[in-house]
């Protein structure tokens, strides 16, 4: 089974930058198609960011659109998202998964990123 481990998260100021990192373990991670996701309190969690398992595409949901860069190092079994121009709205716990959502992996613990205005 796999196992994800979100880190990277902090608190920033609005405008500010942080890089999140996802470690996956087991043999697989390089030919899945991954992708972050968010959940704010009170909300339903979110996609964010997707990258293909080659990691030559990638896709953002449009609120994040120029702000945010997925990557990944299929060698280390790491995915990453560097966030840019953050805003109070970023705000949320980040985790990362398979695209398809038919068979996500076990969820980790996310990682807590809390911009101030």
């Amino acid at each position: 089974q796999v196992q994800l481990a979100e880190s990277g998260g902090g608190l920033v100021q609005a405008g500010g930058s942080l890089r999140l990192s996802c470690a996956a373990s087991g043999r697989t991670f390089s030919i899945i198609d991954m992708g972050w996701f968010r959940q704010a309190p009170g909300k339903e969690r979110e996609y964010v960011a997707g990258i293909w398992s080659s990691g030559d595409r990638s896709h953002y949901a449009d609120f994040v659109k120029g702000r945010f860069t997925i990557s990944r190092d299929n060698a280390k079994n790491m995915m990453y998202l560097q966030m840019n121009s953050l805003k109070p709205e970023d705000t949320a716990v980040y985790y990362c998964n398979r695209l398809n959502p038919t068979n996500y992996w076990p969820w980790g613990q996310g990682t807590q990123v809390t911009v101030s205005s």
